[in-house]
């Protein structure tokens, strides 16, 4: 009886979607405690972190908070800047594809 040779299984390769990272845009009118409580709030960050995005931001003029799926980090920036657009702030969060 012959043996019969062992087949190979080819797997698909799964591709991981691509990340975006969300980023904080700094302005001279909206107040840093408010910066802070948005990045705690809406990107669940200690008061430490927020503290430091906030300063980097301020310090060259954008910051990157965090990165995600598409998705994610688009609502994540469009409630951040809805949230401060309610309160009459010009605070923009933006999204851009990771490299």
């Amino acid at each position: 009886m012959p043996v019969a040779a062992p087949r190979t299984v080819a797997k698909p390769k799964t591709q991981h979607p691509k990340l975006y990272k969300v980023l904080l845009l700094n302005d001279d009118f909206t107040p840093r405690e408010f910066v802070v409580t948005v990045l705690k709030a809406e990107f669940r960050m200690s008061a430490d972190q927020a503290q430091r995005v906030m300063i980097t931001a301020h310090r060259r003029g954008l910051c990157v908070v965090a990165v995600f799926q598409r998705d994610v980090a688009e609502t994540k920036a469009a409630r951040a800047t809805d949230a401060a657009r309610d309160k009459g702030y010009p605070l923009l969060f933006a999204v851009e594809p990771e490299t």
